[in-house]
């Protein structure tokens, strides 16, 4: 019998679960006293993780296509404050459809700007994501508008659909979807032959400007419904929703094993990768860390995320 190669064994792609598995288990024996392991606890770093995970997901396409977005944590933001604004003064419909719509203008503008225009999308995603944040600020006089609406925070927030909690449906569903787009349609493969090769991708038929305004459009329609997540589970729009978000949605996809050059996407990956973050904040907090050390670390995170995409 043939044994496998072991240099052939992509060990970025794995290292992911390595982590997740050595970082889990350091912090079961720290804070085993602290109630790290109580299922509470482990529930409750589901549903903290449930708004990265649908971000992380959007980003994943984004970064397949040799993309990047830093629009998202503003988009949420937006989103919240629109819906919650929307859900007091006409309805639950409205409300959500009033959200639902910040991610298609934004998206629409963002994927028109780099796909047609040919502006690099780091610098109109930076750009928008100020725009998102200071208009949300605007509408809001930077108060926080309250939701009032049962339904809304039952179906967004931290009641059950089903037997099983809201937020970790919302998560399982984007992952899925995500997986399956990536990996088992047509759209999937042109995604990842735009990020690996454009020139060659647009030699065999596809059209790489369509793609990338795509990628652009479902980051940011995915982006929303994290901030109608955030909405309901905090119950107020406000304009700090969704904050930073975008660097932690980076370092999910990044440490997932996902190519920060395109390419190549990992959905499973990026989902462990959002675990992991969502991990390493609960541990911090429960180890009685200060914000700014909790801060330090974060950062690291991000740094080590960028070195494992280096190319080789």
């Amino acid at each position: 019998m043939k044994l496998p190669n072991v240099r052939n064994i992509d060990l970025r792609a794995t290292l992911i679960y390595w982590m997740f598995a050595g970082i889990f288990l350091f912090f079961a024996i720290l804070l085993y006293d602290d109630g790290f392991l109580q299922s509470n606890n482990l529930l409750n770093i589901l549903r903290q993780t449930a708004t990265i995970t649908v971000m992380a997901v959007g980003m994943t396409f984004v970064i397949s296509a040799a993309e990047i977005d830093l629009s998202i944590g503003g988009v949420a933001g937006l989103t919240s404050v629109v819906c919650a604004l929307m859900l007091r003064d006409y309805g639950l419909i409205q409300g959500i459809l009033g959200g639902l719509a910040i991610g298609l203008i934004v998206g629409s503008l963002n994927g028109l700007l780099v796909s047609r225009v040919g502006i690099p999308s780091f610098l109109v995603t930076l750009g928008m994501q100020g725009v998102a944040i200071g208009f949300a600020a605007l509408i809001t006089n930077y108060y926080p508008i309250p939701i009032l609406n049962d339904t809304f925070n039952t179906l967004f927030g931290s009641g059950k659909i089903g037997w099983f909690p809201g937020l970790l449906v919302w998560s399982f569903t984007a992952v899925i979807i995500g997986w399956v787009t990536l990996t088992k349609t047509t759209f999937g493969r042109r995604v990842l032959a735009t990020g690996g090769n454009r020139d060659a991708a647009e030699f065999n038929g596809i059209n790489t400007k369509n793609v990338k305004f795509k990628v652009m459009l479902i980051s940011s329609v995915v982006a929303s419904i994290a901030g109608l997540l955030y909405a309901g589970r905090l119950q107020t729009g406000r304009y700090e929703w969704g904050a930073g978000d975008e660097l932690s949605a980076i370092a999910a996809v990044i440490l997932g094993g996902t190519s920060l050059f395109g390419g190549s996407g990992r959905i499973i990956g990026t989902f462990i990768g959002a675990l992991l973050v969502g991990l390493i904040n609960n541990g911090l907090i429960l180890a009685g860390l200060p914000v700014s050390q909790q801060q330090i670390i974060r950062g690291m995170i991000i740094i080590l995320a960028v070195a494992l995409a280096r190319k080789k």
